[in-house]
C-alpha cells in the first residue's frame, strides 16, 4: 500500500502533486472511499457536524472535495456486522482510501477489529491518504498526549506501516494548533523517532522509501 499521510488534508499543490503520482492518474480518473470512524473516537470531532463535513465535502481540509471520479463511504465500525463479500471486493476496486482524522488508537483498533488491516498484504497500489490521525495511525506509537480514547487492550500500539511517529498541526509562529513546546513535550515522553510537521506537510511512502513533501517539519530522535 501506497502511503500520503498529511496533517491537513491535501493542503496544497505539492501534495496534490504528490498524490497524482502515487495514484498514477488524474484525480478525476480515480475512485475513493472515505473512512470518517476516526472522527468519532475524538470528543472534539465526532460524532455529528463535523463527521458530515468530511464525508460531504464540505469540511476546510480537501480531502473528499477533490473532483474524485467516484467517491464512496465506508464506516469501519459496520463492517464486523456483514459479510465480507460486501465490501472485501469494493476496497480492493478501489484507488484511494481517505481516512479522517479524530482519535488515532480509536481508528487503529477499528482497523484491525474490521479486518481492514488483514488486506494491506493485497491492496499495494492503493493509496492511503490520512488527514491527521488518519496519518498517525500508521506510527507504531502515538504518545499519551495525542490519546483521548483507550483501547480495550489499554495499549498505545498503531498499525506500524512506517517507523515514526506523527505529531501534527505543529504552529511554531503561534498560530492555531500544537505549539514547539507542546510538540517538544510530546516527544520527549515515548521513544524512538517522532516528527512534527505544520498543516502544509505531508510524508509520501512507497515501498518503504519516505520523502517529506511541502510545509515546514522537525525531526526529534
Amino acid at each position: 500500500m501506497k502511503l500520503l499521510l498529511t496533517a491537513a488534508g491535501v493542503a496544497n499543490d505539492e501534495i496534490k502533486d504528490a498524490l497524482i503520482e502515487l495514484l498514477g492518474k488524474p484525480i478525476e480518473e480515480s475512485s475513493a472511499l472515505c473512512i470518517p470512524t476516526a472522527g468519532y473516537g475524538h470528543p472534539n470531532s465526532g460524532p455529528g457536524e463535523k463527521a458530515w463535513q468530511f464525508v460531504a465535502g464540505k469540511s476546510r481540509l480537501h480531502m473528499v472535495d477533490l473532483g474524485w471520479k467516484s467517491m464512496g463511504l465506508m464506516e469501519l465500525t459496520a463492517l464486523p456486522g456483514i459479510k465480507q463479500e460486501q465490501w472485501v471486493p469494493l476496497v480492493k476496486s478501489t484507488d484511494a482510501l481517505l481516512v479522517n482524522g479524530g482519535d488515532a488508537l480509536y481508528l487503529a483498533h477499528w482497523v484491525r477489529e474490521s479486518g481492514l488491516a488483514d488486506l494491506f498484504p493485497e491492496l499495494e497500489n492503493t493509496v492511503w491518504v490520512g488527514l491527521s490521525a488518519g496519518s498517525m495511525v500508521m506510527a507504531p506509537k502515538m504518545g499519551n498526549d495525542f490519546i483521548q480514547w483507550q483501547p480495550p487492550s489499554g495499549e498505545d500500539k498503531g498499525l506500524g506501516l512506517v517507523d515514526f511517529s506523527i505529531g501534527p498541526h505543529w504552529a511554531p509562529d503561534g498560530g492555531p494548533g500544537n505549539s514547539t513546546e507542546e510538540l517538544e513535550s510530546w516527544a520527549a515522553s515515548f521513544p524512538g523517532v517522532k516528527y512534527a510537521i505544520d498543516d502544509e506537510t505531508a510524508f509520501k511512502v512507497v515501498d518503504g522509501k519516505v520523502d517529506i513533501v511541502g510545509g515546514r517539519w522537525r525531526r526529534f530522535d
